[in-house]
Order: structure tokens, then C-alpha cells, then sequence
């Protein structure tokens, strides 16, 4: 792995999302396809010269995308988690080995973050609606954030199992999950002889080489408007994930009110607009911006800092643009 992510220059853009993160010129070797799954739009970019067999492994990458959402989605009462969710302050609950890894990782990233990743943030997370534009009262958040804490969750390696100890708590792997399902379908299509592809779900993105001798310039939007962009990154090779306070919220009395909760206080993390992660693995890209977000500029830099292969922008509250040292400009 080398020492920091293959990025190959910054600049500022002015163009289109379509120009950035695909050929300008289509060429007939290049399938893809679009879904709507996790709750967000997914798309699957494949270089082959058989469209069937192009075809076949987008289908196949789909429904990766589909098991994956199957199992860990607490929208879905039929889901592992939900499953997990329901019973486990009574007693352990059995999972497959995926979940129960999952898990793990990102219970170790609670540790290394100090509990800025924690994703027990469901316990109080799941009284907001934010299509509904509803929020929580304070007597709802103070009666539910002492659920919220990492340690609660105890998973059982030998047994396959996972149990909480705290009544109330409830886990949620949205911070971390599109990730891994962007690098297991890369995986798969890998496997497959795929050699250049390119696999988006909402804010993550996994890139599988190049973009066939040019790299994938990928932009970063603009927190207060989608169609501007305030810099990109030529890339190959690697993963992104970008989270920010304009994809789920809505604002009430002036306060904007969105998704990344603070574990300490159940409330909307204030002070970072989005953080963008670049790396080698999109499960911890997507698990890395989420933290970084949570922990603020500086802590969040020295948090990227201290993680061989990683790089960081990050727009503070301000609309500042602040960039880790391996992408640093100056």
C-alpha cells in the first residue's frame, strides 16, 4: 500500500458531475446501469468488450447490492439487524459471520475515534424522520442517549452472536454499510477479470483502476449547492466517500437538522459542512468520513492523519476548505 492515496492533482471545477466521474466521450466498451437500493442511487460502470457478459456481471453486482440491503437494513423487519435490534438486550442473537464482522469493524473504530463512530447512534437516530421533517424532544433525547454508547454492543465470535447490555439500544450500520457494498461488488467484478469499473452508492464511490489510461476526476460538491463544485480529484484505483449535512435534513427556526448525529448528545453535529475520505478501502472511506465529521477539523485531520493510505477534505462551517497533507495544495 503506498503511503498516501494515488491522487493526481486538485483543481477547481466548474463542470458536471457526468464530465467528472465519466468519459467524456462514451465509448461502446463502457456498460452501466443505475438502480435505486440502500436508500439511495447505485450505479455500476463496467469496461468489457462482451455486453452480455458486461451485462450479466452488472446484474450480478445489483443484487450484491441487494443481499447486502437484505441483511443489514433496519428499514427492513426481515433484516438481520432487525432481527438483532428487537432481541438482543434479552438475549444474544445469532448472525451470520458478514454481520458479526461488520460489526466488529466498526466497533474497533469506535475505539480508535473515541466513540465519534458509534453505531448504537440508532438509539436515539431512529426518533428523527427527516422526510416527516420531525425531531425529537429534549425529554425524548434525555430519556434514550444512555443507550447510545458502543460498549453496549457484545459480539460473540465463537457463537456467532451478538447482545446488548443496555435496554434501548439499537444499532445502525448507515455510516459504514453503502461502503462495504461498494467494495464487495468491486470485489466481485474483480474476481470476474474486471480490470476498470467504477461502483457508486449515494455518498461512497469505489474505483477498479483507471479510467482506461486517464484517471477518474471526481468532484466535491458544494455544500450549499448541487450544482457547483468546490474541487476535484483525479484518481485511480482508489476509494472516496464523502458525508455531509445536505443529504438527509431539513431546517427548522434556522437550524439545519440532519443525519450525522453527535453520539454524546443525540443532536446534529455542528461546526463541519462535509468531509470527504480518500483511500484504499471504501468500508473504512465510509466508516472515516463519518468519524471525521463528528470529531471537527482538527481532531478529525490528525485522526486521518495517523491512517497510512488515507486523505481528508474537509469544508467546515464556515465554507472553509481544509485538505490533509497528502492532498494539500500548497
Amino acid at each position: 500500500m503506498s503511503a498516501c492515496p494515488r491522487v493526481r492533482g486538485i483543481a477547481w471545477l466548474a463542470a458536471s458531475l457526468c464530465a467528472l466521474l465519466f468519459p467524456l466521450s462514451v465509448s461502446a466498451a463502457w456498460h452501466g446501469e443505475q438502480q435505486d437500493k440502500m436508500g439511495t442511487r447505485v450505479e455500476i460502470q463496467v469496461w468489457m468488450d462482451e455486453e452480455p457478459k458486461a451485462r450479466q456481471l452488472i446484474a450480478a453486482g445489483m443484487a450484491e447490492f441487494d443481499r447486502i440491503e437484505a441483511a443489514m437494513s433496519t428499514y427492513r423487519e426481515s433484516s438481520e439487524i432487525s432481527a438483532v435490534n428487537r432481541g438482543a438486550a434479552s438475549a444474544p442473537v445469532v448472525v451470520s459471520a458478514e454481520l458479526l464482522e461488520l460489526v466488529q469493524r466498526s466497533l474497533a473504530l469506535s475505539v480508535r475515534t473515541g466513540g465519534a463512530f458509534d453505531i448504537t447512534y440508532d438509539s436515539v437516530g431512529y426518533l428523527y424522520d427527516f422526510r416527516a421533517r420531525e425531531r425529537p424532544a429534549e425529554a425524548d433525547i434525555a430519556k434514550n442517549i444512555a443507550a447510545i454508547d458502543y460498549r453496549h454492543v457484545l459480539p460473540d465470535a465463537g457463537k456467532s452472536t451478538i447482545r446488548f447490555t443496555q435496554p434501548g439500544t439499537r444499532i445502525n450500520l448507515g455510516g459504514i454499510a453503502k461502503g462495504y457494498a461498494c467494495e464487495q461488488v468491486v470485489a466481485l467484478l474483480r474476481k470476474a477479470g474486471v480490470t476498470n469499473a467504477l461502483v457508486n452508492a449515494g455518498g461512497d464511490t469505489r474505483l477498479l483502476g483507471d479510467r482506461r489510461g486517464k484517471p477518474w476526476v471526481v468532484g466535491i460538491r458544494d455544500p450549499d449547492d448541487e450544482s457547483k463544485w468546490v474541487t476535484r480529484l483525479a484518481l485511480d484505483d482508489e476509494a472516496i466517500s464523502t458525508s455531509g449535512d445536505y443529504e438527509r435534513y431539513f431546517e427548522e427556526d434556522g437550524v439545519r437538522y440532519h443525519h450525522i448525529l453527535d453520539p454524546e448528545s443525540g443532536k446534529p453535529v455542528a461546526g463541519v459542512r462535509s468531509v470527504t475520505i480518500i483511500g484504499p478501502d471504501a468500508t473504512l472511506t465510509d466508516g472515516l468520513s463519518t468519524s471525521v465529521f463528528v470529531l471537527g477539523v482538527e481532531r478529525g485531520l490528525a485522526l486521518v492523519e495517523a491512517t497510512p493510505g488515507y486523505a481528508a477534505v474537509i469544508i467546515d462551517a464556515s465554507r472553509k476548505v481544509r485538505f490533509s497533507s497528502a492532498l494539500s495544495p500548497d
